[in-house]
């Protein structure tokens, strides 16, 4: 299994963290925004098997994980996110990448593969990217939470299996929630209107119909905080080439609870015609 380090870089004055390793088609990574949501909190059961196959290069976003906090409000800042992603992309190793994102981090790939002729696949699991309406699981999702209890509960919005909720996926976590400052970060990056930050990520139908590489949506049947119906259901009507998959007992966090799916799913999706950019 390729070993990843990490290496950093400056974009807009705050300082981004990426592991990169492995070697083959690039592949940018991006992990959601859940509590504590970070590269080796949402990536850390396929990030070693993936870069056996690919040139991974996966990044925390500005205010996440080991990336930088942005300096001024707003922190929820899509728009700057869908920079950052552009940034790391000029970074990577010329000709065509993949990109895998997760929940809003899907909606910043498939920007990407509306306008950006380098991306040759697509694979986003429990993507946002259409409006749906606000539920009790997006807001748990998107409320700091204050102690280990609350954070198990938030857990459990977005894991199907409990079993799942372990000490290495707790401490990952905790590891970026509990850095000084963090909490009055996180609770003014999701403060005031929750449904506005869904409504940020949408992506036009119009732009959807433009993206011509394969694309796969993965999502858990189970998803209640990003139901799938409203979303990855309804996207693939509109991406040419979308492969949809809807998992049975699964929730939101499709890389840990089906590491074995999501990597199957993207040797397909990337496969050797894929990198030319020629959808079958």
């Amino acid at each position: 299994m390729a070993e990843l380090h990490e290496t950093t870089f400056q974009f807009e004055g705050a300082e981004v963290a990426v592991q990169v390793g492995g070697c083959g088609l690039p592949l940018l990574m991006i992990h959601g925004s859940g509590p504590g949501a970070s590269t080796l909190g949402n990536w850390r059961s396929v990030l070693g098997p993936l870069s056996d196959h690919f040139h991974v290069h996966a990044m925390d976003l500005i205010g996440f994980g080991r990336s930088d906090r942005k300096a001024e409000a707003p922190y929820f800042d899509f728009e700057l996110w869908q920079r950052q992603v552009t940034a790391m992309i000029d970074r990577m190793p010329a000709g065509p990448i993949a990109i895998i994102g997760h929940s809003i981090s899907g909606a910043l790939a498939l920007r990407q593969a509306a306008g950006n002729e380098r991306v040759v696949g697509v694979l986003a699991t429990g993507t946002m990217g259409l409006p749906f309406a606000l539920n009790d699981g997006t807001v748990r999702t998107w409320t700091y939470p204050k102690d280990r209890e609350a954070l198990v509960a938030a857990a459990r919005t977005l894991i199907k299996n409990p079993d799942l909720i372990d000490e290495a996926y707790l401490r990952n976590r905790e590891a970026v929630l509990r850095q000084p400052g963090y909490e009055e970060y996180f609770d003014e990056m999701f403060g005031g209107d929750k449904q506005s930050f869904i409504d940020a990520a949408v992506i036009p139908e119009q732009d959807l119909a433009r993206i011509l590489c394969p694309v796969s949506l993965i999502h858990g049947r189970d998803d209640e905080a990003f139901p799938p119906a409203p979303l990855s259901v309804r996207m693939a009507q509109h991406i040419p080439h979308a492969d949809l998959y809807l998992l049975g007992n699964c929730s939101h966090s499709i890389a840990m609870e089906h590491p074995d799916k999501l990597i199957v799913t993207a040797l397909s999706t990337f496969r050797q015609d894929a990198r030319s950019g020629s959808p079958d």
